[in-house]
């Protein structure tokens, strides 16, 4: 590969204020259906910043590293969950589909999920001798409508 269709298929990105820097196929090969393939696509005009040649995506910065190492190499982090929840944020603003997948999965495995009670899950607490709302007096409430 020359010089010039090297640094050509280079690109800047400013992430929040982080600055990367990559190539065309790592943002457009894994995940082809992503907002990233389709702005480096060639199909969209994109406009860099004047004198630095950057690309500005207004987002945090903070875990778009995380992203470009699984564009490149296909291996997602392992993240505590808050971490994991500001990744997955920014999993969804750029619709990388596998990424999410993987790291859903991962909490899944690791028990790490939001799951929402259900009606019969709190019928089932408040029934239980074992269980108790600590600060909550339940004696005597109608518990038909729940």
């Amino acid at each position: 590969m020359d010089t010039t269709s090297e640094l050509s298929s280079m690109v800047r990105l400013n992430i929040g204020g982080k600055k990367f820097c990559t190539t065309i196929d790592t943002l457009t090969n894994r995940e082809p259906d992503s907002m990233l393939a389709a702005m480096f696509s060639g199909r969209h005009a994109m406009s860099n910043e004047s004198k630095t040649g950057y690309v500005f995506i207004d987002r945090d910065g903070k875990h778009f590293r995380h992203i470009l190492n699984w564009l490149r190499d296909g291996i997602a982090p392992t993240l505590s969950d808050p971490d994991c929840s500001e990744l997955l944020r920014e999993v969804d603003y750029y619709q990388l589909l596998g990424l999410k997948e993987i790291l859903k999965a991962s909490r899944r495995e690791t028990g790490e999920v939001e799951a929402e009670l259900t009606r019969v899950d709190i019928i089932k607490c408040i029934q239980s001798e074992r269980v108790r709302f600590r600060g909550v007096n339940l004696s005597g409430i109608d518990l038909s409508k729940l």
